[in-house]
């Protein structure tokens, strides 16, 4: 969801920031071991002292309670547009309530069931979050394309068998080595709806010399 549907980098940074300090924290190594992961994992890496749920709820509400310069991402409404809607779903970090809170707030539609930190015992980089994206679409994981734009995430998809695309919205390519395509954003994606199924086509980033 975050960097690939909408951008909110600025409130995640905001939340860590603060927690951070609140709880004795270097604020950069927190972001870096925050970002792409369940915030539940966050705290066990970090402060396995405290009650997770207990934080979990104070992060959830200075999240939620923070809209500022969130934005959807380019390509994302036409993307979403041309897929068929029982045909993708939003595999998150984040709890439900704030997945949806940030939906709502970027004008994004949201599918009818999505998973999220709520829905699985074992966060992103390990592959349950995507095993469970494909099964509630109903669909084998090596049947599923997963756009990422986390290490974490990356991981994650090629773990579970998907193919994964990532995005250099927050992390440089060297940092996305577990996806097998690169892409700036989701503009460089189209879909075509078939006989035969969906067809993806991608602008990929310009080769490196």
């Amino acid at each position: 969801m975050d960097g690939i549907l909408i951008s909110s980098i600025g409130s995640v940074e905001r939340t860590w920031t603060k927690w951070a300090l609140m709880r004795g924290l270097d604020p950069g190594r927190t972001l870096e071991i925050a970002h792409g992961r369940r915030a539940v994992e966050t705290f066990a890496m970090l402060r396995p002292d405290l009650d997770g749920e207990a934080e979990l709820k104070i992060v959830e509400e200075i999240e939620i309670a923070d809209n500022e310069d969130l934005r959807v991402l380019p390509g994302v409404l036409d993307l979403l547009k041309a897929l068929p809607s029982e045909r993708w779903t939003v595999v998150t970090s984040a709890t439900e309530r704030l997945a949806r809170a940030r939906l709502e707030a970027g004008g994004v539609p949201a599918p009818r069931q999505l998973v999220t930190a709520d829905h699985v015992t074992r966060g992103k980089p390990h592959p349950e979050p995507f095993m469970a994206g494909a099964a509630l679409l109903g669909f084998a994981p090596q049947q599923c394309v997963v756009f990422e734009d986390s290490a974490s995430g990356t991981q994650a998809g090629r773990q579970a068998g998907c193919t994964v695309v990532a995005t250099t919205f927050s992390h440089p390519a060297e940092r996305l080595e577990a996806a097998h395509h690169l892409v700036a954003d989701l503009s460089g994606v189209s879909v075509q709806a078939g006989a035969e199924g969906l067809t993806l086509r991608l602008t990929p980033l310009p080769a490196r010399d």
